[in-house]
């Protein structure tokens, strides 16, 4: 919940349609303060284009979003970034010949007083993010292409909250990562959610979900299937929710659940 008492985020009935095909239709989504919620499905489930609403790169043709409370304008990724809100893309969009400070930032450098770069002061803050985020960081030095997967998820990440996002989406964040640098995401995971950063989680790994996520939605066929504390479902519980569309009963049902015949 945030200070209010309200959910950070709160998508409700959202819709949008290409050519008349409904990439999503009706879905409802909630997201409170140090909260993980993953979002899960086949491809093509909705689930992608429902965050990308939210990120803005998609404007809604029905639903409302609502950011503490208050009802939000999201019609671009401007308007997104105003309320918080910052998506890390499973591509991580690093310059990759530039160190950890040019890519955190990367369109927003700092200046001296002669209007050259400030590289000492990005350097320093770059310090003092990471050393929050991930102090075992130390190569700040080198160009982000010679890091590890893990690593360079952190300076994504450092980007993001450097910047004052509250509300996270991380698209696939473990894909193509080892054992050991997935573990090192899952840290920096449970390092924002005490900061009460809120973070949807897109991914296709029913293991990462159990591993990193307070909650699920399953979507199918671009709608919400169900809602579930991953505490209260079962693995394959979920894969039932994602295969067939059936809401397990410590789940919360959507518009998308198979209702069994009475």
């Amino acid at each position: 919940m945030s200070n209010n008492g309200s959910p950070l985020v709160e998508m409700r009935n959202i819709s949008i349609a290409f050519g008349g095909i409904h990439a999503v239709e009706n879905a409802s989504v909630d997201l409170n303060a140090g909260e993980v919620v993953a979002l899960v499905g086949h491809n093509g489930a909705g689930k992608s284009t429902l965050i990308k609403i939210l990120s803005g790169a998609y404007k809604r043709d029905a639903g409302s979003i609502f950011i503490n409370g208050e009802e939000a304008t999201i019609n671009n990724p401007r308007d997104a970034k105003t309320y918080g809100i910052e998506t890390i893309y499973q591509t991580l969009a690093l310059a990759d010949n530039v160190d950890a400070a040019a890519n955190l930032f990367l369109g927003r450098e700092l200046k001296t007083a002669w209007g050259t770069l400030d590289d000492v002061a990005m350097e320093a803050e770059t310090r003092k993010v990471m050393g929050r985020l991930n102090p075992r960081f130390q190569r700040f030095k080198d160009p982000v292409v010679r890091l590890s997967g893990g690593q360079r998820q952190s300076v994504a990440i450092a980007r993001a909250i450097h910047f004052d996002a509250r509300i996270l989406i991380m698209d696939e964040p473990t894909a193509a990562l080892g054992p050991q640098e997935t573990a090192q995401v899952g840290e920096l995971v449970k390092q924002l959610k005490g900061e009460g950063i809120g973070i949807f989680l897109i991914s296709h790994d029913i293991h990462d979900v159990f591993d990193l996520a307070d909650r699920v939605c399953v979507m199918k066929n671009g709608q919400v299937v169900g809602t579930a504390k991953t505490t209260d479902v079962t693995k394959d519980e979920v894969l039932g929710m994602i295969i067939l569309g059936k809401c397990p009963p410590g789940a919360i049902p959507g518009p998308g659940a198979v209702r069994d015949a009475a």
